[in-house]
Order: structure tokens, then sequence, then C-alpha cells
């Protein structure tokens, strides 16, 4: 362990470890992804086996050192009854990058590594697009309302596309992953929205509504994930350097309603504010749940 090391010099040696592993594994990747290219189905799902594994083995890799800069104690419930080959639709509240290391942390080899919905135009960017492409991430395509205003006849596209593009996971298990307050929670933007909650921010329903509508009937439930950081809110730097101590991660496995599968979020207004209700109901439970993880692991800043 490297815990006698300053903190500086522990993110340093982090630092290069997470950029080596990611030169190396991506560009195993790459190699991989003009094996995925070829129309053949024996070589596409050798591909994805190999792509599925790499991506797990950058995520292990990365846990090798965060426990090596210092060993972090995870206060860890609700892991009972997830399976490797079932799919899920995981969300969590967001206060800091590190909330995505965290997840990947503990829910490697658990079930499948998390893959996020992209903006169509996001696979355009140099290098990390294709490693997105490669893995797996579903790309989607989304028309603003004033585009669907010139352009009526595009209307349900966007979400004809997203299914096709999603088609590819109904034999294959996977985890998608989407932070339903869209951004990460600070003071000055708790203020801005008037939040009605404590510790969160305002749920914004629309993204899962449109997972549900696109994959809904492929996905074995909801993982609900609150986390909770006793010392605070670190930083990206602060986990390089080994300075978070204490990590408090609570999973919840929720049915999801079978009235919120196969509904349009954008045209049904109903079922949006049926869906919003739901999602509100489901941020006081969190909101609550937080105040316990307080209550329980103070402050130690």
């Amino acid at each position: 362990m490297l815990d006698f090391l300053p903190a500086p010099l522990r993110g340093v040696i982090a630092s290069l470890l997470l950029a080596l592993n990611t030169i190396l594994l991506c560009s195993f990747l790459f190699c991989v992804a003009l094996v995925k290219v070829l129309p053949f189905a024996l070589t596409q799902r050798l591909a994805g086996w190999l792509m599925s594994h790499t991506h797990e083995a950058w995520i292990s890799l990365n846990k090798g050192w965060m426990n090596l800069v210092r060993p972090t104690r995870w206060h860890i419930s609700g892991l009972q009854g997830l399976d490797y080959q079932h799919s899920y639709l995981i969300t969590s509240n967001h206060q800091s990058w590190v909330d995505i290391l965290v997840l990947q942390y503990v829910l490697n080899q658990r079930i499948q590594p998390l893959k996020f919905f992209l903006k169509q135009e996001l696979i355009w960017v140099p290098v990390i697009g294709l490693a997105w492409w490669a893995l797996g991430f579903p790309f989607m395509k989304r028309y603003s309302k004033a585009y669907l205003e010139k352009h009526p006849e595009k209307k349900g596209k966007d979400l004809e596309t997203t299914r096709k593009t999603c088609a590819k996971f109904r034999d294959n298990p996977v985890g998608i992953f989407n932070f339903v307050e869209g951004t990460r929670f600070t003071e000055g933007k708790h203020a801005q929205q008037q939040s009605p909650f404590k510790y969160l921010l305002k749920p914004k329903a629309g993204g899962i509504a449109f997972v549900l509508d696109a994959m809904g009937e492929q996905l074995e439930s909801i993982v609900n994930v609150t986390i909770h950081y006793p010392a605070g809110r670190p930083g990206f730097w602060d986990l390089l350097c080994g300075n978070v101590a204490d990590v408090v991660v609570h999973f919840e496995e929720l049915r999801i309603p079978p009235q919120f599968i196969g509904k349009n979020y954008d045209q049904d207004g109903e079922y949006r504010l049926q869906f919003q209700g739901w999602i509100n109901q489901l941020w006081q439970d969190k909101d609550a749940l937080l105040e316990q993880m307080h209550r329980e692991y103070p402050d130690k800043h």
C-alpha cells in the first residue's frame, strides 16, 4: 500500500496507472474492433465477448490502483439478488465524477459493465467515440422540439432509431445507466432549482422513461443506487490521491411498473404525469435514506 506516501505523490502515481491502463486496453480494444466489422456471426460474437471482458479488465485494474493508493472502507448494502445474466437499468444520485468509479468498483462482474445512452453525434469524438462504439454503448438520435415543429413527419423516428440500436441487447444482457438528476449536485444548483429535497436536485424523468420505452421489456428491473461520502463530496483528484476514506452505497432493486412499459413519454401526457409522480416519490424516499446515512455516517470535515 502507498498510504505512507504524500497524497500528491499518490495522485501522480494513480494518474500514471490510470493512463497506462487506458492506453493499453484501448489499443487492444481497437484491434478487436477490426474483427467486429466482419460480417460473420461467429467473429462478431467473439469480438463482443472480448470487448466486454476488456471493459471489465479496465475496471478491475482501476480497482487495483484505487486499493493501492489507500484502501477505502466500503459500507455496502442491498447487493443480494443481482444476476450477471440479467439486464438492468441502473440509476443513482450524482454528487461527483467519483460516483461512476464507485459504481464500477462495486458492480464489476456482478452485473454486465455499465453502458450509457449517448447522443449520436458523440460517435465522432476522437478516440473515445470509437471506444464507445466498440464497447457497444447505445447511441440515440433525438430531435429538438423546434425541429419537430418544422418536420412533424420525424415524430417518433428518434425512438424508432434507438429501439433498433437496442435490438442487439435482446440476446445479450446489459447494464444501462442513467443519472436522473442529469448533473452533479452542488449547493448553487440546489438553490437555483429551489429543489424540494435536502440532498438531491430535482429528478428529470425523461431519460429513464426514454430507456423504458426503448427497451423496457428486456430489463429485469431498475437498480436504484444511493451514494453517500461521509467526508464530503470528493473530487476526482481526491480519489487519485487516496483521500476517499469511506464510501456508503445502498442498492435497491425495483420492479418496473408494467403500466410504464411501451408508453411514449413525449406524446402521452397522462403517462408523463404518472411517471413523474413515481420518480418524485422515489426521490423523496432517496432523500430520506440520505438523511439516515448522514446520521449513521456523519460528515467528518
